[in-house]
């Protein structure tokens, strides 16, 4: 639906990235009380995937999400999220990071 996809990752205290579970992102996508409708922009996908629009800052993002996780208790105090946005490649006809 939204032409950015982006990769959503816990990263564990000793530096190992697992995909965040679709169900953490629904959460955060579903039940967000930042009050900001910049996050409207925003489809859970699947585990470690979120689509969303070009209106949505990456940074703003990470923030508000991990806050949000911390809060439900999914993300450690030792843990944080990383979010980087990957880029179609359409000649390969799969997404690469960026």
């Amino acid at each position: 639906m939204f032409v950015r996809k982006l990769h959503i990752e816990r990263i564990d205290a000793e530096g190992h990235a697992d995909p965040c579970p679709l169900k953490w992102i629904d959460s955060f996508a579903m039940r967000n009380f930042t009050n900001d409708a910049i996050f409207d922009d925003t489809l859970p996908v699947a585990d470690g995937l979120l689509e969303a629009g070009y209106r949505v800052p990456i940074e703003k993002l990470r923030t508000s999400m991990d806050d949000w996780l911390r809060r439900k208790g999914y993300l450690k105090p030792q843990e944080h999220l990383q979010i980087s946005e990957l880029e179609a490649v359409a000649s390969l006809g799969h997404r690469t990071q960026r």
